[in-house]
């Protein structure tokens, strides 16, 4: 069985963080086919390989599997691992993961992912504020109830997967999740796999307009860690 999967730039594309250190964590291999931001939408271009004209996508033979939740709910069906084993702690991985699949509509406006650099934020909004806290309040709940280092337990799961690009952006931002979600943070952002994802987001030379202007419009930048654009 080979997977290709089609993923977006790294230091911006947090939907195809998810399904990418997904199956890089638990050993499930593919090969990757890389379709980078180039303007404000790719909409256009992408569509001939995508139904949503978005990222990421899973090939699977004559199978166009996407969007990230889609991919991961694939995975799950012919993959051991996706999901912790305990049904407690599944049960909460899923919820967690259905929750910032469809949530979090200010910490994804407001603190953009943006991996390479560090910024301030000018001001929080009460929405943003609300994100945070229920992000703090989240991982707090999965770390205490299931023993951690993981969110819902010993092992790496989807839920980990899926709050991974959360992790760069409590960096980014220094957003205040907790002494116990700052930890989480750290440790998964010293996955091997994240640091290879880190790496690549670092290596990028082009940067995508749009992308820039959306951190922007909410902080400054204070520390830039990229290689210098062209």
């Amino acid at each position: 069985m080979t997977y290709t999967l089609i993923t977006a730039n790294r230091n911006y594309s947090s939907w195809s963080l998810r399904p990418w250190l997904l199956m890089k964590a638990l050993g499930i291999g593919f090969e990757e086919r890389f379709e980078p931001f180039t303007k404000d939408s790719n909409y256009d271009e992408f569509r001939s390989f995508s139904p949503t004209g978005q990222v990421p996508v899973l090939i699977d033979q004559d199978k166009t599997i996407y969007d990230s939740l889609g991919i991961t709910l694939y995975l799950a069906d012919r993959h051991e691992g996706i999901w912790p084993t305990a049904e407690s702690a599944r049960a909460w991985a899923q919820c967690a993961v259905a929750e910032m699949h469809g949530g979090f509509t200010a910490l994804r406006n407001e603190c953009t992912m943006n991996v390479g650099v560090r910024a301030k934020l000018r001001a929080q909004s009460p929405a943003l504020t609300r994100d945070v806290a229920r992000i703090k309040e989240l991982w707090s709940e999965g770390l205490n109830r299931f023993g951690g280092p993981y969110l819902a337990g010993s092992d790496f799961s989807a839920v980990d997967a899926f709050f991974a690009p959360v992790a760069y952006r409590v960096r980014t931002y220094d957003l205040d999740v907790g002494d116990g979600g700052a930890a989480w943070a750290d440790q998964i952002i010293a996955h091997p796999a994240m640091q290879d994802w880190e790496a690549q987001a670092l290596a990028e030379t082009w940067r995508e307009v749009g992308h820039e202007e959306e951190l922007a419009a909410f902080a400054d930048v204070t520390a830039d860690y990229r290689t210098a654009s062209v």
